[in-house]
């Protein structure tokens, strides 16, 4: 094993072995991370989610100013499914399996070992967040920070797993979220009033939405595989006993949607249900799909270094959040077909494949 694959699975183990689920303060992997980075002058951006849980992103950055940034996030989804310890990470057949492995703790470990390996002249920054898994509130604290702006960055590389092909555009999405109220009593008394049946002509009208979005080719984006919106529903009852009415329903929607389509008209019709059905609707919108033409001086670079074509992604990434500080490109190494899985894992080949080609496009920004 090389110098670098050692340092990226020994980096990458730690962090794994640290429950960061963004449930949970990650000030324990951010403290972990920062002892990485001797010689980096340090921003710590720290705050409050909205559970009023503590948080920190960091912006590290070394050199002269301007250059290429890499970027990764340290929280990772629940631990949902997993029957081995999530937070042991176990190395088989030179592949790191562990919750948070491949997405994306082994790729921060990658742009981390990479940029402690590059030269004193060329501009080194990282950005390291967290909440990409729930609000991108990291990369939107980042993307505010004077210090992040004072650096005039050239263009981010966001390590999320791409195979370590170059994806130059993603969705973002909109999360709907409708409650509907009613009066909890025992089922059999008669005396309650169940929220669900406020609910349900209000998913009806969903399931049309959702039917129209994979129907109509207007509201479609062949240039995405698939064309079509994601338009997933997730529905709670906060634990009500069958045996007692339900006084509070709620139906959350996580509504993907690419740059080039206008979808005024999805919005409208889900705005409109939910005032036909009198249930309360709010939404939380990340920033504009980020998508960069093939020509852009930051996709021919990666194109350039990794000898493959540059294609577009159906999930999204902090990405939407910190191109308000530089074009971004999504480039990093493992898939994504074992991420948010009990299966998560990524070969530490990819992982140390990665390290030179970070370095080569941190060195094009000198």
């Amino acid at each position: 094993m090389t110098d670098d694959a050692d340092a990226v699975l020994r980096l990458a183990a730690d962090l794994v072995a640290i429950d960061s689920r963004s449930s949970v303060s990650n000030l324990p992997v951010a403290e972990r991370i920062e002892a990485e980075l001797k010689g980096f002058e340090i921003e710590r951006v720290d705050y409050a989610d909205a559970n009023g849980v503590a948080k920190r992103a960091l912006v590290a950055h070394r050199g002269p100013k301007g250059g290429y940034a890499l970027s990764g996030h340290m929280d990772t989804v629940p631990e949902t499914g997993w029957t081995e310890s999530p937070w042991t990470p176990r190395v088989a057949d030179g592949v790191l399996h562990g919750l948070g492995s491949v997405d994306m703790k082994g790729p921060v470990a990658a742009c981390i070992v990479a940029a402690r390996g590059m030269p004193a002249h060329v501009p080194v920054t990282l950005l390291i967040t967290t909440d990409e898994e729930t609000s991108k509130q990291g990369a939107r604290t980042i993307a505010a920070s004077g210090v992040a702006k004072s650096l005039g960055l050239k263009g981010i590389v966001v390590a999320e797993p791409t195979g370590l092909a170059p994806v130059r555009g993603h969705r973002s999405h909109i999360e709907y979220t409708a409650v509907a109220t009613g009066v909890q009593a025992h089922s059999s008394t008669g005396l309650g009033t169940n929220a669900n049946w406020a609910l349900v002509p209000f998913l009806a009208e969903m399931k049309t939405v959702f039917e129209r979005l994979r129907s109509d080719p207007t509201l479609q984006d062949t240039a995405y595989d698939p064309p079509f919106s994601d338009f997933n529903l997730i529905i709670d009852n906060h634990g009500t006993a069958v045996n007692v009415t339900v006084a509070k329903a709620t139906a959350r929607i996580k509504f993907r949607r690419s740059r080039s389509v206008d979808y005024s008209a999805i919005e409208a019709a889900v705005q409109d249900a939910a005032r036909r059905a009198g249930v309360t609707l709010t939404e939380k919108r990340e920033g504009t799909p980020p998508e960069l033409p093939a020509d852009h001086p930051l996709i021919r670079l990666a194109v350039a270094e990794t000898g493959q074509a540059a294609r577009t992604a159906p999930y999204g990434t902090d990405a939407s959040e910190l191109q308000d500080l530089a074009p971004c490109i999504v480039l990093g190494p493992g898939s994504i077909a074992t991420a948010h899985t009990p299966r998560e894992c990524v070969a530490v080949a990819d992982l140390a494949a990665a390290v030179p080609l970070f370095r080569r496009i941190l060195a094009a920004g000198a």
